[in-house]
């Protein structure tokens, strides 16, 4: 039985979506344990090696206790997780509404269609763009959104770059999200501005609420 395999699990959170499209929705958070990668700007260190195997049918009941619609899950990085397939499928049988937040260095193949992929495209300043697979570009959907995390001015610039070189300055759901407390946000919405990026600029919202604290 598909409810009796089990998936590394960090932490379940109950908070408040801070990025992509639906920002400000009340969201339970599945952040599983454990990351392939060493992003510079990596903000959730603890879930590299902090996690315990837990029952799909467990995280569900869970997930279920909050009684809210949205489901993200994050991590590390899920798609490193074994099972990860048949959580994502067993929260859309329950009817959530689920995102995935992976990185682009994973292929993204086997994530189920009902799924919004929110892919984080790796800058210069994460030290891991190298290993951006361009082939999952060609699996993004229309309502899926890709993520770049803004250093510095020379990731911004790189990242504009990589739009135009992967044709993709006409899908719609590309955001900008500065590394919190690195740029000013003036800064970079005049870059965008005066570049006429498509593109939407993001903050952390969550951080703006409750600045680092974990579980939020």
């Amino acid at each position: 039985m598909k409810e009796e395999l089990n998936v590394s699990i960090n932490e379940i959170f109950h908070s408040i979506q801070g990025e992509a499209k639906n920002s400000g929705k009340p969201t339970v958070f599945i952040r599983t344990a454990g990351c392939p990668f060493r992003c510079t700007y990596c903000d959730t260190e603890y879930a590299f090696t902090e996690g315990k195997q837990v029952k799909i049918s467990e995280i569900i009941s869970k997930v279920k206790s909050y009684d809210t619609n949205y489901v993200t899950v994050t991590g590390g990085e899920p798609l490193a997780q074994t099972n990860i397939k048949v959580l994502l499928t067993t929260l859309l049988e329950n009817l959530f509404k689920v995102s995935l937040e992976t990185s682009g260095l994973v292929d993204i193949c086997d994530v189920p269609q009902g799924v919004e992929i929110v892919m984080d495209i790796k800058t210069p300043s994460s030290k891991e763009n190298d290993k951006n697979i361009k082939s999952n570009l060609s699996l993004i959907k229309n309502n899926d959104v890709l993520k770049f995390v803004i250093g510095n001015k020379s990731d911004y610039e790189w990242s504009k770059k990589y739009i135009i070189e992967n044709n993709l300055t006409l899908f719609k759901n590309i955001y900008f999200s500065p590394v919190h407390e690195n740029l000013e946000l003036s800064e970079i919405a005049d870059w965008i501005l005066r570049d006429r990026l498509n593109v939407t600029l993001q903050l952390q919202l969550h951080k703006y609420i409750w600045g680092n604290e974990r579980g939020r």
